[in-house]
């Protein structure tokens, strides 16, 4: 297939995918759950309002949301789900009121048809639907009611500093008086209701619950739908259709001509520029947030065994795991695109062999702008957690309370403001190239465009507010999420590694454009409205299920493509002189293509599937796909293209083969250790109990602090370490990189 017709059907394929995704986040504006004015019981009395449940989320951000426990199973796993864990203690608490009335026994001693009676009504009296649109009112029961006030009070005093859950809340990694406020717990516990009544109440003329009967429970009715089968299987269809396409593909279209040497040293025909010298910094700090964020990922894991301590000493009291987790994700996200954005900063002039006036000046302010909203953003979650801050002051200056997008909404602005910076200091240095016959002209161009998506797109995190319907911010969050971090970074990865693989003469120009088209082309048209398969179970209708499984499965990942090509080729020049000086970065590119393959899509497709997700969304299964994805493919990118860029800037320092061995192997070892032999096994015996029984289950501390799994955390600790020393010898390997200040002289006369 030609350029032309590859650019036009990728015109067309992105066009439609934004369309359909803009159409399935019309239907979930249209029918998520309602948010009824009051809950009311048939004699009038009110148990929660319209205004308490947004409260209540507002509360609920202030304790760290979803980094601590999940609601409609996205967020943290050492507390339960609170959605799933309420809803079912809702429906052994009104098994048991239903017991006494019925039968004047306790529902444990009633015989297997008396039981079987009681479930039954249990199931119709929390699946009805007794909504009424015109006042806003859903009418319940007594019976429900009086539930709801034994949950309540269990939940109520967890969340405070009573004694007697002091216990649970250390399982739970939760500290002490985390709500002081009564006030604020109650509005809370409002809004967890209200996550756990939409689960279970089956949406109008249906027969399924507004989340598609998620979570798994049978004991409320919640088993899978047909739907989620059907489509599982669809989705298996488009994979193999998928990847049957791909390999015609590469055997019907022309391999690249065999690779020579350069006329001239790559290295040696490159001027460094002032603007390219200042992005020195910029890797310092990658390589300090990355330790940092293993640091706060060490103390985040162990507060899964010992929930309220490191070893003894109370440091929740002062680094609550809300927070450490917090700052874990935030760290990732930080480093990892400071990387990726010094790269873009020291490879514009590069590209262009052109300077603009005042580009060095841009790239500084741009340095200390990114420091201030690292430690601007810190402050205002430290403050957050520790309830010292009101409901607007949190939103705008302390924690947004979702996942990747923590951070308030005045640094999250800060941010936005930071990467259009960043983009117009790569147009102005990248535009003169166009005026220049240039055989890389097409990579270049992409990577332009992939410029402007990852400044655009981040604004996709403004389009929600402190209490939007958690059903959109949801939707939107993965536009950040998904779209922007494993969209179009993607793309930003992927024209980069094939203009240096270009350069390094691994791959031609021709075979680098094709490959940069065609990659683009099969990850966004199954990446784009792949963003629905996080929100199967989101409050969102059957649509989004069927287009989110259909579309997901095509997520083939196309740095694998390029990865494996280069790898390929540099076999056949790895002892030429002109390619030993990027053994290394090569090497992280490899490493990516590998983890790109198994983190993204082994683990990727093994989540995916509705059927799959249905029971798995909220395990550790996740963060299985989680670590090996975001660090095994968006890390070592940032590493391999950090250390290809300083390089260049040192093109005589030497470091020790050893060293970088070590460095390199301690990571993909300790990644690969953390992941199989500790987070895999833990997922998988959670996966067990959420089939078997159901997922609160799964997530309970009946589980989740057995000996069992006990013993697979702590064998974290050996893949940890491995880690961790390979961020260390990371951080000494900095020290080759540094540049020595002249010496005045001073001429005596």
């Amino acid at each position: 297939m030609s350029h032309k017709r590859l650019i036009i059907s990728l015109i067309i394929m992105v066009s439609a995918s934004f369309i359909t995704l803009l159409y399935g986040g019309r239907e979930i504006y249209l029918k998520e759950p309602p948010i009824p004015k009051a809950y009311i019981t048939k004699d009038n009395h009110i148990l929660f309002t319209e205004d308490q449940i947004k409260n209540g989320q507002k509360a609920w951000q202030s304790i760290g949301g979803q980094e601590l426990g999940s609601v409609w199973g996205h967020g943290s796993y050492v507390a339960p789900d609170w959605s799933a864990d309420w809803l079912h203690k809702e429906a052994v608490a009104l098994q048991e009121i239903y017991s006494q009335k019925n039968f004047k026994k306790s529902f444990n001693q009633l015989d297997d048809e008396k039981k079987e009676i009681i479930n039954t009504k249990v199931k119709l009296e929390l699946r009805r639907n007794t909504y009424d649109k015109e006042t806003g009112l859903f009418t319940l029961s007594k019976e429900r009611s009086d539930a709801i006030k034994i949950v309540y009070n269990d939940y109520y005093k967890l969340f405070s500093s009573d004694k007697s859950y002091q216990n649970l809340r250390e399982k739970y990694a939760i500290q002490e008086n985390i709500l002081p406020s009564d006030l604020r717990r109650e509005q809370l516990l409002s809004f967890f209701f209200w996550s756990a009544w939409s689960c279970v109440t089956e949406r109008p003329g249906e027969k399924i619950s507004y989340t598609n009967n998620w979570p798994h429970d049978p004991l409320v009715g919640n088993t899978p739908t047909t739907s989620a089968f059907i489509w599982s299987f669809v989705s298996i269809l488009f994979l193999i259709g998928g990847i049957g396409a791909l390999v015609w593909y590469y055997a019907s279209h022309e391999q690249q001509e065999n690779i020579e040497p350069p006329k001239i040293n790559f290295l040696k025909s490159i001027t460094i520029t002032p603007s390219m010298k200042s992005t020195l910094k910029y890797f310092y700090i990658v390589v300090l947030l990355f330790l940092l964020q293993a640091v706060f990922g060490i103390i985040t894991a162990h507060y899964g065994v010992e929930g309220q301590a490191f070893y003894g000493f109370p440091l929740a009291d002062y680094l609550p795991y809300s927070l450490t987790r917090t700052w874990h994700n935030q760290l990732g996200i930080f480093w990892i695109a400071t990387a990726w954005l010094a790269t873009g900063l020291f490879i514009a002039p590069l590209i262009s062999g052109f300077e603009p006036k005042y580009q060095k000046l841009g790239v500084d302010f741009l340095f200390y702008c990114l420091i201030v909203i690292v430690l601007g953003s810190f402050i205002g979650q430290w403050f957050t957690i520790q309830q010292k801050l009101g409901f607007s002051a949190n939103f705008w200056f302390g924690h947004q309370g979702y996942q990747y997008v923590d951070l308030g909404r005045f640094w999250q602005i800060f941010l936005f403001i930071g990467l259009i910076l960043w983009l117009i200091l790569m147009i102005r240095a990248i535009i003169p190239i166009f005026k220049k016959v240039e055989e890389t002209k097409s990579i270049i161009f992409l990577f332009l465009i992939s410029c402007v998506a990852i400044a655009l797109f981040y604004g996709a995190g403004f389009m929600w507010g402190q209490t939007t319907h958690y059903a959109r911010v949801e939707y939107w969050r993965w536009w950040v999420v998904h779209l922007w971090v494993e969209g179009f970074f993607e793309i930003f990865a992927t024209t980069v590694i094939s203009f240096l693989s270009v350069k390094l003469n691994l791959i031609t120009p021709k075979f680098a454009t094709k490959s940069i088209l065609f990659s683009t082309f099969i990850f966004l048209i199954g990446g784009i409205l792949g963003t629905f398969h996080h929100l199967y179970f989101t409050g969102t209708p059957t649509v989004i299920l069927a287009l989110g499984s259909s579309f997901s499965a095509l997520e083939v990942v196309p740095l694998s493509v390029v990865g494996f090509e280069a790898y390929s080729n540099y076999k056949s020049v790895k002892d030429k002189d002109w390619i030993k000086p990027f053994k290394w970065p090569i090497y992280f590119f490899i490493a990516v293509a590998f983890w790109n393959l198994v983190g993204a899509g082994v683990f990727g497709f093994f989540i995916n599937p509705p059927i799959a997700l249905y029971y798995m969304q909220g395990l550790n299964t996740t963060p299985v796909h989680g670590h090996s994805a975001l660090f095994g493919v968006y890390g070592f990118l940032g590493l391999g293209l950090m250390f290809f860029c300083l390089k260049i800037l040192f093109p005589n320092k030497i470091i020790s083969e050893k060293l970088m061995s070590y460095i390199f192997w301690s990571l993909n070892i300790g990644l690969a250790a953390m992941v199989l032999i500790s987070l895999l096994p833990v997922g998988l015996i959670q996966l067990f109990h959420s089939i078997n029984t159901g997922f609160w289950y799964a997530r309970s501390v009946e589980v989740m602090q057995t000996d069992l799994v006990n013993f697979f955390k702590w064998l974290r600790v050996f893949g940890d370490s491995l880690f961790f020393i390979g961020i260390l010898l990371l951080v000494w390997s900095m020290k080759y990189f540094t540049i020595k200040k002249r010496k005045k002289i001073v001429t005596k006369i």
